[in-house]
């Protein structure tokens, strides 16, 4: 499948593994990237900037195909050196970046003098209007489905990726919602030149989180998120448990941030995803999860959406097009 993003990032589907906090190993990008999508690395998994060093060197090993590092910007929650973050990058030979959180625009100068091609995830086509002003090269446009933050516009992907696409001139990017096949060519339809997963990669043999976790999404259906953190207007989509139900009841009762840290702190999300205690803290799973049924390797999901895509568009979607023997679509 050639598009757009293929053609810019060097890859041969059309597919992203977005960066994901504690997700986002060297072993699961290299993996994503192997079976023919762009695996994404996620820098502040890693506590310093030379533990990032070596496990881009570790993702080097494991695949010559292109690969990218996500960055956070503005993580409020401890001291980061952003800039020996983005100088490790570079010293590296990284060459694609995805950017999230806030505005990457500190860092584009030095971004694009080493040649590195920039996708910034955005939830609002006001927000990716200024990604392109600003010089980036390809957006990732969050529906109100996804996984983590989706903003605080509530707007679905069927709306909101054809306003992206309508607005920018850059390739855009669809993001939340999508699991399969179905949801890369509903995608295309819409204008996008791609997709971006995180939850359907989270569930695959090569990402590092715990058996359990990966077989209750399997389990679970659509309904099976909730949205935390609204009243902090800082919105986050997570599977829906004990963590989940207890912080939304106290958020309801007027609680500041404080007062749940300690449920949903970053130790609490490590002991989930690596012992497989879906109770142990918070988890963060999209409404795609209600879509997932196996536990695939990157390899097989990616040629599966590749051939199954493929089968739709040339299948189904040309069938429903009926034409009579002299070609009026309209006789019909």
């Amino acid at each position: 499948m050639k598009t757009r993003l293929t053609e810019l990032l060097g890859i041969e589907a059309p597919i992203i593994c977005g960066g994901m906090m504690r997700v986002g190993t060297a072993e699961l990008a290299a993996a994503a990237s192997n079976a023919g999508a762009l695996g994404v690395m996620t820098a502040l998994t890693l506590p310093t900037s030379e533990r990032l060093r070596a496990e881009i060197e570790k993702c080097q090993s494991l695949t010559n195909k292109p690969f990218a590092v996500n960055l956070t910007m503005g993580v409020a929650v401890t001291q980061i050196n952003y800039d020996d973050y983005v100088q490790t990058i570079i010293d590296s030979g990284v060459k694609i970046v995805e950017t999230a959180g806030r505005s990457p625009e500190p860092f584009m100068e030095r971004f694009k003098a080493n040649g590195i091609k920039v996708i910034h995830k955005c939830v609002a086509v006001r927000h990716a209007l200024t990604a392109e002003r600003i010089g980036v090269d390809v957006v990732s446009i969050d529906g109100f489905e996804c996984a983590g933050h989706p903003g605080e516009s509530d707007v679905g992907g069927l709306v909101l990726f054809p306003a992206a696409t309508s607005a920018l001139k850059i390739p855009v990017v669809a993001s939340g919602g999508i699991a399969d096949a179905r949801g890369l060519v509903a995608a295309l339809a819409l204008g996008c030149e791609g997709i971006n997963m995180g939850t359907r990669f989270v569930v695959t043999k090569e990402s590092q989180v715990h058996q359990n976790i990966k077989q209750k999404v399997v389990e679970m259906d659509e309904t099976q998120t909730r949205l935390i953190f609204r009243s902090y207007r800082n919105t986050s989509r997570v599977y829906r448990n004990s963590v989940a139900d207890q912080v939304a009841e106290l958020e309801a009762q007027g609680a500041d941030f404080s007062q749940v840290h300690h449920l949903v702190s970053g130790k609490n999300q490590e002991v989930a995803w690596t012992t497989g205690d879906v109770e142990a803290g918070m988890i963060t799973i999209g409404m795609c999860g209600g879509l997932i049924n196996d536990i695939p390797s990157c390899r097989e999901l990616v040629q599966n959406i590749v051939t199954e895509a493929k089968q739709i568009i040339n299948e189904r979607l040309r069938t429903i097009i009926a034409t009579s023997p002299a070609g009026d679509v309209n006789a019909a």
